[in-house]
C-alpha cells in the first residue's frame, strides 16, 4: 500500500493543510480529568462542516496514511512548491515519532513556509521533537494557550485568546487576528507563518470567525 496524504482547503487560508480527527489526537487539548482545557471547550474542529463524513473520513484516513513507510515522499509531492502550509487544522501531533516525520518533511519542502499550532509541547518527547521543527527556517511552530483570557506562553512563538477587542493590549499580545473583520479569512496577512511575531492573538466573544469551509484536495 501507497501513502497517499488526503489534503484539505479551508476556506480562511491561503494554503493546504494537513489534518487528523480532533480530540483524539490532541493530548495537550485534555486537562488530567479529562476535560477540555478552557481554549478547547468550544472547539470549531468538532463543530459544522467538520462532522461530515467525507471530512471525517479525510481525517481518519490520514491517521493510518502517516505511518507508511512513503509518506514523507507523499507529502513532499503533495505540498509541491507551495509557498505556505498549515499542519492541523484539526488534530495535533499526537506521538512524536509523527514530530519527527513532519521535521523531515518541512526540512525537504525548503521554498515552502510551514506553520505548526500546537498544544502537544505538555509531552516531553513530543516537545523534544517539537523544539527540532522551532529551528528550521521555514517552520513556526506556534504553541497555543489554553487561556481565553489572553494568558500569553513564554515561548518563542505563540498564541492565545483575548475575550474581547477591548482586552487586546498590543504590548502583552502581539498581533491580533483580523481575519473577523475579513469574512473570516486571512487575506493578506501571514503573521502566524512569521518568525518574527512571537504572539498572536484571536478574538472570543462577539467576534468569533464564521465556520472554516473545507474543500478536501
Amino acid at each position: 500500500m501507497r501513502a497517499s496524504p488526503k489534503l484539505s482547503k479551508t476556506g480562511k487560508m491561503p494554503c493546504k493543510s494537513w489534518s487528523l480527527p480532533a480530540w483524539d489526537t490532541c493530548p495537550g487539548a485534555k486537562e488530567d480529568d479529562g476535560t477540555a482545557v478552557a481554549a478547547c471547550s468550544h472547539c470549531y474542529a468538532r463543530q459544522g462542516m467538520y462532522r461530515f463524513g467525507v471530512v471525517k473520513a479525510a481525517r481518519e484516513h490520514n491517521m493510518t496514511d502517516w505511518q507508511l513507510p512513503d509518506w514523507e515522499d507523499a507529502m513532499v509531492k503533495a505540498i509541491g512548491n507551495d509557498k505556505y502550509f498549515r499542519w492541523f487544522d484539526s488534530g495535533d501531533v499526537y506521538c512524536a515519532e509523527l514530530a519527527y516525520k513532519i521535521e523531515r518533511v518541512i526540512i525537504r519542502t525548503f521554498n515552502t513556509k510551514h506553520w505548526l499550532p500546537t498544544r502537544s509541547h505538555k509531552d516531553k518527547d513530543i516537545n523534544k521533537a517539537l523544539l527540532h521543527i522551532a529551528r528550521i527556517p521555514n517552520a513556526v511552530v506556534r504553541i497555543s494557550s489554553d487561556s481565553v483570557h489572553g494568558g500569553v506562553l513564554p515561548t518563542r512563538n505563540n498564541s492565545t485568546i483575548v475575550q474581547s477587542l477591548d482586552d487586546f493590549d498590543k504590548d502583552k499580545h502581539g498581533i491580533l487576528c483580523r481575519a473577523f473583520q475579513r469574512a473570516g479569512k486571512c487575506g493578506n496577512c501571514r503573521a502566524c507563518w512569521s518568525k518574527k511575531v512571537t504572539t498572536v492573538s484571536y478574538a472570543l466573544h462577539g467576534q468569533r470567525i464564521k465556520e472554516p469551509k473545507l474543500q478536501e484536495v
